[in-house]
């Protein structure tokens, strides 16, 4: 295999090193939620009313950093994407478990990792969200004989959209950058269309941030494009 990372699979440090730096991880992106207000659950419930879209622009953003990261790395070989382990598919219980935890936030207003932001910053509603989490893991454990025919259901092997499109990861994370820019800009339209009709103030938005953040995610995509095109060979995950 080629390139450095990612640096477990590599055999760089054993399994308690390895949870131990995703603990250090872990902490720090809990930080982050809990400084961008995502220990609030008025915050977080508030995406589903279409009021503050600032999850879906702050998720969105992780989720363009993380692809378009891995297409410039991957094309410049100091990341190894064949060696990142991606989950199978099996549809009938993922279609059911997203209804399911998706049900949860909006009744709860947390999803089980922002109750635990909520559960450090002291928020007595976050503690009855992460113990309801809690609850929710043993039941399913206790009734696991009964649920796992239908768990091990629908199964479709690893499935990624560069693989199921026939296109270079580059030319995905580039699209995907694309979505995440129109995704803001209708996100801004639509939380001030409902926020109005609701009676509340929508979230501040600065343009000149927004624009260079846009502008960041065009230079990041031209970089990526640029390394697989370098790099044309490059191992991506199957």
């Amino acid at each position: 295999m080629n390139g450095l990372f990612p640096l477990y699979q590599k055999g760089a440090f054993e399994y308690p090193v390895a949870m131990a730096l995703a603990t250090l991880l872990g902490l720090g992106f809990g930080f982050a939620l809990e400084r961008g207000g995502f220990g609030s659950a008025r915050r977080l419930a508030a995406q589903f009313y279409g009021t503050d879209m600032r999850v879906l622009k702050v998720m969105f953003s992780a989720i363009v950093t993380a692809t378009v990261g891995l297409g410039i790395f991957g094309g410049l070989g100091v990341v190894d994407l064949g060696a990142l382990q991606i989950p199978g598919t099996w549809w009938w219980p993922q279609i059911v478990g997203g209804f399911v935890l998706g049900a949860g936030f909006i009744v709860s207003g947390y999803c089980p990792g922002t109750a635990v932001v909520a559960t450090a910053s002291g928020n007595l509603d976050g503690i009855v969200s992460l113990v309801g989490v809690m609850f929710g893991a043993l039941l399913f454990g206790a009734l696991w004989p009964v649920l796992e025919g239908f768990y091990m259901s629908g199964e479709a092997g690893v499935l990624t959209l560069h693989g199921m499109l026939g296109v270079p990861w580059a030319v995905v994370a580039a699209g995907v950058v694309a979505m995440a820019v129109g995704a803001f800009l209708f996100g801004e339209w639509v939380e001030g269309l409902l926020a109005k009709k609701a009676g509340t103030d929508a979230p501040d938005v600065d343009p000149r941030t927004r624009n260079r953040v846009f502008a960041g995610f065009g230079v990041a995509a031209a970089l990526g494009l640029a390394a697989m095109a370098v790099t044309p060979a490059a191992v991506v995950p199957p």
